[in-house]
């Protein structure tokens, strides 16, 4: 499909999800990368706070980029919310969005912001490994306790994670791993983990689905979905690896061209303040607050008690389509 082609069918799907009754200054449109379920919690109480209407759609860190680029030329939507922070400064440095700081802006850490104000982040969650603990008991397998033990032989096609095509999550996975290990040693891990995974998935919140139910034994991705099977009672455990792990900030950004402007700038001073930030505990979205002095959602290790991985997310968005390229490439052929 051409790129023109392509814009032309974007544009037409906007136009049949978005209502064409949304008026400025009463409605915000979002494309929204967080999970249908936390954003329109997230949402909700937006409204309820402000009076300002969210229309959102739903799409994963790649689409959303993709229709957003698409669409450069006549916007459909007035912010892309969610997706970590290295999509973001791919939107930057693709001029597809615009700066603003704002109130809160100086409150926030210079990890969790762009210098300029073309993005800040807006919660975080950590990377971790979820497991079935009935399932692991019936395969008679231990536990994994590090990235290493992944490699285990008796976790053969018992493992989901997502595929960083289409998932920043799994992005993640690979860049952390990177720095971690050194790259062409990362690569060479990926790589003999490749029998192991039983699927890559599309969606960075689909492999917590799988283990709840024990579809799989073992699922990678960010926290919230793994502590929330806890909460309803599935057979989960969540897991830590022992050399540490990287943490997802997504994100949020005003798109350039953006029709509901003052709407937009709203909702961003809102995520960086406490009000908006104590919406995660409240309405039970399993995300980590990015201000001091949030309470933690129950059963949520406190945030600092975790090794984590320092990534530089400048170094993280620049490499990201060479990176994904080289995973394409090496990792999916070994599957």
């Amino acid at each position: 499909m051409t790129f023109k082609k392509y814009a032309f069918l974007a544009l037409a799907i906007a136009m049949i999800t978005v209502p064409v009754f949304a008026k400025a200054g009463q409605t915000l449109v979002v494309y929204s990368s967080v999970d249908e379920v936390n954003a329109k919690k997230i949402f909700d109480a937006f409204t309820a706070q402000t009076g300002i209407t969210v229309q959102f759609v739903q799409l994963s860190s790649g689409p959303a980029y993709a229709r957003i680029k698409a669409e450069s030329a006549n916007p459909q939507a007035d912010v892309w919310f969610g997706a970590p922070s290295e999509n973001h400064i791919v939107a930057k440095e693709d001029k597809l969005t615009v700066a603003y700081k704002g109130p809160n802006f100086d409150k926030l850490g210079k990890e969790f912001k762009d210098p300029d104000g073309y993005w800040r982040s807006f919660y975080m969650n950590p990377m971790a490994f979820a497991v079935n603990k009935e399932v692991l008991t019936r395969m008679g397998a231990p536990k994994p306790m590090s990235w290493a033990d992944l490699l285990n032989p008796a976790y053969k096609g018992q493992i989901q994670m997502p595929s960083p095509q289409s998932s920043g999550t799994a992005y993640n996975v690979v860049a952390s791993l990177v720095v971690l290990m050194g790259e062409d040693k990362a690569f060479d891990y990926m790589k003999k983990l490749a029998p192991n995974i039983q699927t890559y998935t599309s969606s960075g919140t689909a492999p917590s689905k799988a283990v709840q139910v024990g579809q799989c034994a073992i699922a990678l991705q960010f926290t919230p979905a793994f502590f929330e099977a806890i909460d309803k009672g599935f057979p989960v455990e969540v897991i830590f690896p022992k050399e540490g792990v990287w943490f997802e900030a997504p994100a949020v950004s005003i798109l350039k061209g953006a029709r509901n402007l003052e709407e937009a700038k709203t909702l961003v001073d809102w995520l960086s303040s406490v009000q908006g930030q104590k919406v995660y505990t409240d309405q039970k979205t399993y995300f980590y607050p990015v201000i001091a002095g949030v309470p933690l959602g129950p059963g949520m290790p406190a945030f600092e008690s975790l090794k984590t991985i320092d990534v530089d997310v400048i170094w993280a968005g620049e490499q990201k389509k060479r990176l994904v390229g080289r995973w394409v490439n090496e990792v999916l052929s070994a599957k």
